[in-house]
């Protein structure tokens, strides 16, 4: 049985992609492995949003080609967003790779490794925006929590994003899908679901010429009996107050959500094509805050957009620390190739984006720690995820934490506890982003 690994880069909704293609290699019969070394076949997910994640992307492949010289390795397999955008490209340059598979020909991937492995070249690049949306898949979150993509592309058409280039126009999934994924998860001990979109709170107007994202959480708390139902990338001008009504009555639906701003500076935002202007930021984070007195709101900022002034970045700098964001993350502009901010006059010197982007995160710094120590003397119910032996502690999530980018809980348990059990917990200390405790005993 020909051994097959892989390597899935950039965001969770990748992610769910090498989840699919996993299971689909599974059912064709290859056995799939977690060490590289032994692979026979190596499949590299890769992600093209901005310049980073196309460099790490490219040393991956050639970090897979080194073990086809000395390991067991015959055949790469290139997929994912900087496949689909540089098609030509990537196989006239790194001639490592075997086989390329599109977006949309991610079920040819068992096809691609068969070719590859009877030493052809292969590539399928089908139609992104026709291509079945789900899939059945193997789960590599662990045992208890899982991401659920409810559509796909984005119709945004942000100035400096080459998503819709990549991945097409916003397509949504049908609710009794969706909701048929959730009760497999469940059947799977699933706790908690993430569901995740380039922009969830875009989800159903093309299908059902409304926004849904309310609609389809109720279907799901309805039909399922999963404890944990949390909110990503959620789009300011779209929650609407029927979304924020489910948020404060229903209690499986995480107080936390996700709203990615990029700025604050209305002439930055016009510029990037951002649906709503500062008003519209702002009036949005007070209802929820007024309407939900407990949320947690994450966010995500740009700094060096070209044409951002000093006055720009002051602006962008007083309002997160005025607005005091439970979860902050920022990132430097990119220009990319196809889009329209990369044209643009003014862009920023490297050095500058750099210089701003130390000064946004340390000031976010300083409110993260405010608010982990406000937690101190508190119980939070986590979700255990394991335990670390060098630290003799086991450690977890509150709702406050979403996988992979927020803070941790660490705590002591006189009780043996297991991966996906929830458990009480009360803070004692604070660190940075993250928090340490002891369970409460029953």
């Amino acid at each position: 049985m020909t051994k097959v690994g892989f390597i899935s880069l950039g965001c969770c909704k990748n992610l769910v992609d090498t989840e699919v293609m996993l299971h689909n290699l599974h059912t064709a019969g290859f056995e799939i492995t977690p060490n590289e070394e032994e692979a026979e076949i190596i499949v590299i997910n890769t992600c093209g949003f901005i310049e980073s994640a196309k460099q790490e992307a490219i040393e991956n492949i050639l970090d897979a080609a080194s073990l086809k010289e000395w390991g067991k390795c015959r055949h790469i397999i290139a997929t994912g967003c900087l496949v689909e955008r540089y098609r030509e490209e990537v196989m006239n340059e790194m001639p490592e790779i075997d086989a390329l598979v599109g977006i949309g020909s991610l079920d040819k991937i068992a096809e691609a490794c068969e070719a590859v492995m009877r030493g052809e070249k292969y590539t399928s690049f089908n139609d992104k925006e026709t291509s079945s949306l789900g899939g059945d898949r193997i789960i590599t979150t662990g045992p208890h929590t899982a991401y659920i993509k409810v559509s796909e592309g984005c119709d945004n058409l942000c100035t400096y994003c080459a998503i819709p280039l990549i991945r097409g126009r916003h397509r949504s999934r049908k609710i009794e899908d969706i909701v048929a994924e959730a009760r497999d998860l469940e059947a799977m001990g699933v706790k908690e679901i993430n569901l995740i979109a380039q922009d969830t709170t875009r989800y159903g107007l093309d299908i059902y010429g409304e926004y849904s994202l309310a609609r389809l959480v109720r279907a799901i708390t309805e039909e399922t009996n999963i404890p944990w139902i949390r909110l990503l990338y959620c789009y300011p001008d779209k929650i609407t107050d029927e979304l924020v009504e489910e948020l404060r009555t229903n209690d499986r639906l995480l107080k936390y959500m996700d709203i990615p701003v990029q700025h604050i500076s209305d002439s930055v935002l016009k510029r990037m094509n951002r649906h709503g202007g500062k008003q519209l930021i702002i009036e949005a984070i007070d209802r929820l805050r007024e309407r939900v007195p407990d949320i947690i709101l994450r966010t995500t900022a740009m700094v060096g957009f070209p044409g951002e002034t000093d006055e720009d970045f002051t602006e962008l700098c007083e309002f997160v620390k005025e607005t005091r964001f439970d979860r902050f993350g920022a990132f430097t502009f990119s220009p990319e190739e196809g889009t329209e901010a990369a044209e643009m006059e003014d862009q920023i010197d490297e050095q500058i984006k750099q210089d701003r982007y130390d000064i946004l995160m340390q000031t976010q710094l300083t409110v993260a720690e405010e608010k982990t120590a406000e937690r101190i003397g508190s119980v939070l119910t986590v979700l255990c995820e394991g335990y670390d032996r060098i630290a003799e502690v086991y450690h977890g999530r509150s709702f406050a934490d979403a996988p992979d980018v927020d803070g941790r809980v660490y705590f002591k348990s006189a009780s043996k506890l297991v991966p996906g059990q929830f458990v009480e917990v009360k803070i004692l200390e604070a660190m940075d982003y993250d928090l340490v405790g002891e369970a409460m005993e029953v």
